[in-house]
């Protein structure tokens, strides 16, 4: 049941990130079946016609070539992955003609349907020392520092972001729209500004977002960063969504709970008021989650905007696999980590041939008031 509030779960692993390549990429790199290289950089997919037979990239100045007995797979996220089928022949060919790349396969849905989580902060001064302040202090972090490299535990051992919750903003609304993160400090610039008093902060943004953007290539070096355009906030649905956003915040700290606590309103502030001076402060303070998904959506062949087919593989193309945060049709409802972790183990069984995992005796969990309660 993912409505309502509670603890988050965090990919922490005795007091360490536990990134994908601690869980899964180290523990096997002795396989003899498995080389990693590093400090690579993949410029395009290798096709003799429509087949995927390796990739080319460049090492430490050199151009070197890899070939594939069976499958190439692309697992370079939102932006790269679209960004290598481009540079490779593939995506809409009239991007694709004018910067000079040989068109392989016609798929005007690479690098579209580009979205993204946006969120924003509401932040409150803290009337009682409780925060995380003093612990931003240069001592302070010596101490946590030298803590979490002999011990890795403290303060180093968390994100912070230990508290937060989803809830369905309006009535109507079947799952959570809306997700909160909670904070026991003051956040500025993401941190790359010091905090500047006690404070808490409540990081919250609609998880559907109906604006929808797009990524082009720059020019056919691998090297040029593409264009990206997210399209933040570009309908109205979006913007009144992210006004109730910063209402419902302000409704929770406003709670008899928080009164030991409650300081003035550092953001918005108490000169934010009217729909209009909301609205004015989300498109200021907006800041990307970092979620990009969705640029090769998985669907039918007769979706013009599909990249990848339900097992993953790149329509028209043989040979060749999408496995990552791209393929997602539409944005998740909530974080992406968790979510891209499971679609890769989800593909990787569908790679080898394994039974799908299927319990069509989960219960799924409905809220009983839908019309009236949150």
């Amino acid at each position: 049941m993912q409505e309502g509030l509670g603890w988050m779960d965090m990919t922490v692993h005795k007091g360490k990130r536990w990134s994908t390549a601690s869980a899964y990429l180290r523990p096997v790199l002795s396989r003899p079946n498995l080389t990693a290289e590093v400090r690579c950089l993949t410029t395009r997919v290798l096709f003799e016609g429509k087949r995927a037979v390796g990739v080319e990239y460049t090492q430490n100045g050199q151009k070197k070539k890899v070939f594939a007995d069976k499958e190439v797979i692309l697992s370079g996220g939102a932006i790269n992955s679209p960004q290598l089928l481009m540079l490779s022949g593939v995506g809409n060919a009239n991007d694709l003609k004018p910067l000079g790349i040989p068109v392989v396969q016609h798929l005007p849905g690479v690098g579209s349907n580009l979205q993204d989580h946006l969120e924003l902060y509401v932040q409150q001064q803290c009337s009682q020392p409780i925060t995380l302040y003093k612990a931003q202090k240069p001592h302070h972090m010596i101490k946590i520092g030298l803590e979490w490299l002999s011990m890795f535990t403290g303060y180093g051992a968390t994100a912070h972001l230990e508290s937060g919750g989803f809830i369905r903003g309006r009535p109507g609304v079947t799952h959570p729209d809306i997700q909160f993160h909670f904070l026991p400090s003051q956040v500025i610039d993401h941190g790359r500004v010091p905090s500047k008093m006690e404070a808490y902060q409540l990081h919250v943004g609609p998880m559907r977002s109906t604006s929808v953007g797009w990524m082009k290539l720059k020019s056919a070096n691998p090297l040029d960063h593409p264009i990206i355009q997210p399209n933040y906030l570009s309908t109205e649905v979006d913007v009144s969504e992210f006004r109730q956003c910063v209402k419902l915040s302000r409704e929770i700290f406003a709670q008899r709970a928080f009164q030991p606590y409650r300081g003035p309103e550092l953001q918005p502030g108490p000169g934010v008021q009217t729909d209009a001076e909301i609205d004015a402060f989300v498109r200021r303070k907006a800041d990307s989650a970092y979620h990009p998904s969705c640029t090769c959506k998985m669907g039918a062949p007769s979706d013009p905007a599909a990249v990848v087919d339900p097992d993953a593989r790149v329509l028209g193309l043989e040979g060749i696999r999408v496995v990552d945060a791209s393929i997602m049709p539409s944005v998740v409802s909530g974080n992406l980590n968790a979510p891209t972790i499971m679609m890769a183990e989800k593909a990787a069984d569908v790679i080898r041939g394994r039974p799908a995992l299927v319990d069509p005796g989960v219960p799924v969990y409905r809220p009983a008031t839908l019309e009236t309660q949150r």
